[in-house]
């Protein structure tokens, strides 16, 4: 799976997600928030700043996901 696009979701800290194969979904980044490399994304402005690598999402904090967790979990 390839990631086309992203929309942060900031009032419930999700990502809408839109694939390459036309999938739509929401991806709920709240259960990483108390890990380490995602708390100061709890911040609506470091949250919104999130960048599209294709195969993963990175913000610049240094925190991302694989497209491959993004599918896993993509609702």
């Amino acid at each position: 799976m390839r990631i086309k696009e992203i929309e942060p979701l900031i009032a419930n800290h999700t990502l809408k997600i839109t694939t390459d194969d036309g999938k739509v979904g929401v991806f709920d980044v709240t259960p990483y928030l108390d890990l380490e490399a995602f708390t100061s994304l709890k911040e609506v402005n470091s949250f919104k700043k999130v960048n599209n690598g294709g195969y993963f999402v990175e913000w610049d904090c240094g925190a991302d996901l694989s497209a491959d967790t993004i599918e896993a979990h993509l609702k």
